[in-house]
């Protein structure tokens, strides 16, 4: 997403700016594919820039008065009654652009623990924009978490309340969406001014998303199936297909752009990662849209994939564009764990700034309050700011990358591997607790994760004061790589 000073640029004027730079890449893990059957929607946030300052929020449950509600954007709804409770991580500004400060959200699970992660753009063709115009203001990625987690309690409630406002209020935006609950999870993607569709994922299965509609081969009729009113006549009347089929529908055909290496190249990969006996081609028109795993998916695993580069690939020296990138804000895994207490079935596995050079931190969906640093910052660097702390690490690492690089995601690789047990041992003596004290159990999740927000916090700011001593030092005395790797084992 371009993002331009909002103290310079209105609301409705950064909403027409705002898919003109987002590249996203993100990940859809069916419970029946994942080693611990949860469902799994994973996301990198990546932006034209990479200094836009994020987050961490709470938005408690609350009644609200009949009228009006105005979107950050400026789309006016009807007031729903009533709030859910849930997280988000929005923009350091969505204070200038809205004045409760809900802008680009992102993501976030509710206290109905449904999760919404929001979105990987997708362009609109020029046949189907055409047909049926782009809405400004409409439902765009800035506004979608904001207006869907707090008011349903299902999945499938979400996919149906987000067609309905695409339906009734125009979209302003192509883009592809996650939206899952511990039973289902639905991959939705808007095509035109009005029409989208969902399509939930096989429990089996996984998709894989890039930047491009993916929705294709999918029966109209099916009950795994969602759709706005009148599709396939739109289609048919606009001839935005050569031959319709409704029991076979090519969704992405009719209104995005097939065949992109922007975005098939990164599909590509993520399937050849997770599915490596599948052997494809490159950069064919479109990838299957689900497959089943090799191996039961990890958290770990759908980190490695939104980390992944074509190092080692048939794109190595080709690739368009990897799915890790420099401008990254932030990735995050949300978990939906059906065999934990209601209150610790979500959990969203957080990273500040780019991946590969930072850390997933777990935060259970009891988490209400987090440490000053990740509530502060703007888009020029700062000390107080989490955001720029995890960040910074990035920027000094290219200063030698090939030095740096590996030396920070070795360091965070491990780090994460001691995250994963902790949980893993923490589910465990929440379950025994919650039997005993449900609201010991609920403080010792929330003080778990402030915690873990604190200690990670420290350690990337320790990391980058080695760093900074390092570079700083001269040509003749700068530690050795195999120095730098002592001197970096925290």
């Amino acid at each position: 997403m371009t993002k331009l000073s909002v103290t310079l640029l209105s609301a409705a004027v950064l909403s027409a700016l705002s898919m003109s730079a987002n590249a996203c890449t993100g990940l859809i893990v069916g419970k029946g594919a994942s080693v611990d059957g949860s469902i799994m929607i994973a996301r990198n946030e990546d932006f034209g820039i990479n200094n836009w300052n994020k987050y961490l929020a709470y938005r408690p449950q609350q009644i609200n008065e009949q009228g009006d509600w105005t979107l950050g954007n400026g789309l006016v709804v009807p007031m729903p009654s009533q709030f859910y409770a849930y997280s988000a991580i929005p923009d350091w500004d969505a204070l200038t652009v809205d004045k409760d400060g809900k802008y680009y959200e992102e993501r976030g699970i509710n206290q109905y623990n449904v999760a919404v992660s929001a979105t990987t753009s997708a362009e609109v063709n020029e046949k189907a924009a055409k047909a049926d115009p782009l809405v400004k203001p409409g439902i765009i990625e800035a506004v979608i978490p904001t207006l869907i987690l707090p008011q349903v309690k299902t999945a499938k409630q979400g996919v149906e309340l987000l067609g309905h406002y695409i339906e009734e209020y125009g979209a302003g935006e192509g883009n592809s969406l996650y939206i899952a609950d511990i039973n289902e999870a639905w991959l939705f993607e808007i095509g035109s001014g009005h029409h989208w569709i969902a399509v939930k994922v096989p429990d089996d299965s996984y998709a894989m998303i890039a930047n491009g509609l993916r929705i294709h081969g999918v029966d109209l009729d099916a009950p795994d199936v969602m759709h706005s009113e009148g599709l396939l006549d739109f289609v048919k009347q606009h001839k935005l297909l050569d031959e319709p089929d409704a029991s076979s529908f090519n969704f992405a055909k009719a209104f995005g752009v097939i065949g992109d290496v922007y975005n098939v190249d990164r599909e590509w990969l993520g399937q050849a990662m997770l599915t490596p006996s599948q052997v494809q081609d490159t950069r064919e028109q479109q990838y299957p849209l689900f497959l089943k795993p090799d191996d039961k998916i990890s958290v770990g695993d759908v980190a490695s994939v939104l980390g992944a580069t074509y190092e080692g690939t048939q794109l190595a020296e080709k690739g368009e564009r990897p799915i890790r990138v420099e401008r990254q804000l932030e990735s995050h895994i949300i978990q939906l764990r059906p065999d934990m207490p209601e209150e610790f079935q979500g959990i969203i596995w957080q990273s500040y700034g780019v991946l590969s050079e930072s850390v997933l931190v777990p935060l259970y969906a009891s988490l209400q309050e987090y440490p000053t640093p990740y509530t502060v910052g703007t888009d020029t660097y700062s000390d107080d700011s989490a955001y720029w702390q995890f960040r910074s690490l990035t920027a000094l690492a290219t200063a030698n990358p090939d030095k740096y690089l590996p030396m920070l995601k070795a360091t965070w690789d491990k780090e994460e591997s001691k995250l994963y047990k902790q949980v893993s041992n923490m589910d465990m003596l929440l379950k025994d607790m919650y039997n005993q004290d449900k609201a010991t159990a609920v403080e010792m999740a929330s003080d778990f994760s402030y915690g873990q927000l604190q200690r990670t916090l420290s350690m990337a700011t320790e990391i980058r004061y080695k760093m900074m001593t390092d570079l700083t030092k001269s040509t003749e005395k700068k530690y050795s790589e195999e120095e730098f790797k002592k001197i970096m084992s925290l």
